[in-house]
């Protein structure tokens, strides 16, 4: 079943992500870098493409786009 993402614009959504990682580093390099797995990703959904959806969310006073791959989503919560 093909879902019309386009129903839901300006919704918000929570993704649970399939198994992705991330890495911070620290300042010090000595110390190992720190790796952690990426669980959702929560934004409102600005656009939706053939390859994944647009997710705009705030943070610390900023505005970020993020998109998010078909083949990376798991589950969707609509809001």
């Amino acid at each position: 079943m093909k879902l019309e993402w386009n129903h839901f614009l300006h919704c918000t959504l929570n993704i649970t992500m399939n198994e992705n990682y991330g890495v911070v580093y620290s300042q010090y390099k000595q110390e190992h870098p720190t790796f952690y797995e990426i669980v959702f990703k929560t934004g409102k959904l600005i656009a939706a493409y053939d390859e994944g959806l647009m997710l705009e969310a705030t943070r610390e006073n900023q505005n970020y786009k993020i998109f998010v791959p078909y083949r990376s989503i798991k589950c969707v919560e609509i809001f």
